[in-house]
């Protein structure tokens, strides 16, 4: 198979997506053709001054049929094509669609009078198309075929090789045997064809250039985001090393190795350990989200949703006993044996997060309701509150990047917006679907709340 697929286009979707686009645009454009044929057989008595011959009649009858016929085909056939260099492609498909168009068009030029054929001003827009889309040695061969073929049928009926089919009508005096004009014709004919391929394929090739330089310059920026997550990781991982040795030295005190403590200080020692906790927790979670994200990779182990729903709870359960929430968990699969395949740290994080996030901007005395039921599917997770809720007018960006809303500044000033656009990721890398909806069934006067839900595949 001939190799026309540059390297850089290859694995590119959107080129192979634009090659599909053309393709189907000349095939809507071949059906109006079929359409304009066989209206004119139908209509060119009644309105214009011209005459066919039956030759010519059914000779436009069969390029019709023949048109529509093959057009069919390759509208059949396009669904199934695969965006594979190596085998029958889109690309390959547009080389046919264009040969057959052509061998079409020359007809069409043959019997409607040849060198007083107006039609074969189709035969250059033709080759404009396909000098955008083929590589310059295909459409220069086409360039050939057709200059030299025009050239067969003018000279042809010049020298009464071919019989020759006037349109009876569209001209008082047929050229055909008008040395100068047929000579005339064919040489502008040339180098209209030629000049227009070889501008049309030097600007395509200019645009593909351009188009790889783009995409040469959007893998430096990923190569650079890379570069950066990793010295973010290195950076976030030595914090880890004071964090732990403060940890360690912690738990020496409050343990008592050094003496006994006095109360109000053990307090403030405890607090502080559990500040520490958190730290820890929190550079261990960025460091997963930083490595997925360099990575682009997840590791798929079976887990029993229950197990990672509960201890993303029991990371916030103190939290909410010191706000007096209360967190109220429902279990109500039909079949608790299912499990799910999936990365248990990050899933942990992503519910812990939405559980963390109604705790954290929930009211005092405020309630939280955490479920878990499933279909045949699916597994499905929902955390529903009664706080403060989702703006309707801001629902749309709570998923972006830094985005915080506005109701939650107000009432809590630390928070850098990332921890649903983090959760949405991973719940996508394990083909899941997270939603949401505010005010939430928990709602109550001036306690909108809003209620997530999580889908996973069994």
């Amino acid at each position: 198979m001939i190799r026309l697929i540059p390297d850089w286009a290859i694995h590119d979707e959107e080129f192979w997506l634009s090659i599909r686009k053309r393709n189907l645009w000349f095939i809507k454009l071949r059906y109006a053709t079929v359409v304009v044929l066989f209206l004119f057989l139908l209509t060119y008595k009644f309105f214009l001054q011209i005459e066919l011959s039956k030759i010519q009649s059914n000779a436009l009858i069969t390029i019709a049929s023949i048109i529509l016929l093959y057009n069919l085909s390759f509208q059949y056939f396009s669904k199934y094509l695969k965006h594979d260099s190596n085998a029958f492609n889109p690309l390959h498909l547009s080389i046919l669609q264009m040969v057959l168009d052509l061998i079409m068009l020359l007809m069409l030029v043959h019997y409607s009078g040849g060198v007083d054929s107006p039609i074969y001003f189709f035969l250059i827009f033709h080759m404009i198309v396909g000098s955008l889309i083929l590589p310059g040695i295909i459409i220069f061969s086409f360039a050939l075929a057709v200059v030299i073929s025009f050239w067969g049928i003018t000279t042809g009926n010049y020298f009464n090789i071919f019989e020759h089919h006037p349109i009876r009508g569209l001209l008082n005096e047929s050229n055909i045997h008008n040395f100068n004009y047929v000579l005339s014709v064919n040489i502008v004919f040339a180098m209209v064809i030629i000049i227009t391929v070889i501008l049309a394929n030097n600007i395509a090739r200019q645009l593909y250039q351009k188009e790889q330089q783009l995409y040469s310059y959007i893998e430096k920026l990923n190569q650079a985001e890379k570069e950066k997550t990793k010295y973010i990781l290195g950076i976030v991982h030595e914090l880890k090393t004071p964090l732990n040795a403060l940890h360690a030295y912690l738990d020496i005190v409050l343990q008592k190795f050094l003496g006994p403590l006095d109360e109000t200080v053990e307090e403030k020692l405890i607090r502080a350990k559990k500040r520490s906790d958190e730290a820890i927790e929190m550079i261990n979670t960025i460091l997963k989200v930083s490595q997925m994200k360099l990575m682009d990779e997840i590791s798929y182990d079976l887990i029993d949703p229950e197990e990672i729903l509960k201890a993303a709870i029991l990371r916030h359960e103190q939290f909410a006993n010191n706000k007096s929430i209360k967190i109220f968990y429902f279990d109500e699969r039909k079949d608790k044996s299912l499990k799910i395949k999936g990365d248990k740290f990050l899933l942990v994080i992503a519910l812990s997060n939405l559980v963390g996030n109604a705790v954290k901007y929930g009211f005092e005395n405020g309630k939280v309701e955490v479920k878990i039921y499933n279909s045949d599917t699916n597994i499905y997770f929902e955390v529903c509150d009664n706080g403060p809720g989702i703006p309707e007018q801001e629902q749309k960006n709570i998923f972006q990047d830094f985005f915080r809303a506005s109701n939650i500044r107000k009432m809590v000033s630390d928070g850098a917006g990332l921890g649903l656009s983090f959760v949405k990721q991973i719940i996508e890398k394990h083909n899941g679907v997270i939603s949401f909806e505010s005010p939430s069934r928990l709602k109550e006067t001036n306690r909108p709340g809003v209620c997530f839900k999580i889908s996973l595949p069994i």
